[in-house]
């Protein structure tokens, strides 16, 4: 198992599957979310979102599907679903964290990519990013309580301002695993669209060890 920073979960997803499927080097250029919030697993709900920079605008789901013991420890299957058709189509990635107070720890990653098998990767981070602790409280002010209206609906929210005032992010309890409703950081703005429940786990059939020469060529289809 490998420590990583809480801040570089998304992007170890998303790094995982920009290096998995070279067709998607579209991927590869977006600028990674950062999920500012304060952790709440609740099993079976997440939410999606509308990313917005200088990339253009995205969508992704982020759900939790299951949890697992991680030598003693509890550890949450955060999943990570993008429609990129460039690419073949759905893509999932998922990642088996533990927490602490102030990081995650990667115990397992899968992914599946259009028309293939699942397949489990070596764990891995990015060592130059951030590491904001897992309660933004600590490293920002309460601004106040605001109503924030995205196309998920209306919530009351706590609304917190990064000390260096260099992101802002509004958090609602209704909302999980991190609460977060909407969040700026210079020129990229991230909503959420969708209050997800009844979440399930999309990938299916039992992964196949990372193997290179697999990416290569057309997509195989997954076993029977």
């Amino acid at each position: 198992m490998r420590t990583v920073r809480f801040a570089g979960i998304v992007t170890v997803l998303a790094l995982t599957l920009a290096f998995a499927w070279p067709a998607s080097a579209q991927f590869g250029g977006l600028r990674q979310p950062d999920f500012k919030g304060i952790w709440n697993p609740v099993i079976g709900t997440g939410g999606a979102y509308e990313i917005d920079n200088a990339n253009g605008k995205n969508d992704i789901e982020l759900t939790l599907v299951g949890k697992e013991d991680v030598n003693g420890k509890t550890g949450y299957w955060l999943e990570m679903a993008m429609n990129r058709p460039q690419a073949g189509g759905q893509m999932y990635a998922k990642t088996l964290m533990v927490f602490d107070e102030k990081s995650g720890s990667i115990a397992k990653m899968v992914v599946q990519m259009p028309g293939r098998p699942p397949m489990e990767l070596p764990a891995f981070g990015n060592p130059n990013q951030a590491a904001p602790a897992t309660d933004i409280r600590n490293d920002a002010e309460k601004v106040g309580t605001e109503d924030v209206t995205t196309p998920a609906g209306t919530f009351s929210c706590d609304h917190y301002r990064d000390k260096n005032g260099k992101w802002e992010a509004w958090l609602s309890t209704k909302v999980t695993p991190w609460g977060l409703v909407k969040s700026t950081n210079g020129d990229s703005t991230m909503i959420l669209t969708k209050v997800i429940t009844n979440a399930q786990d999309h990938i299916t059939g039992t992964p196949q060890k990372f193997d290179p020469s697999n990416f290569g060529g057309r997509p195989q289809q997954p076993p029977q």
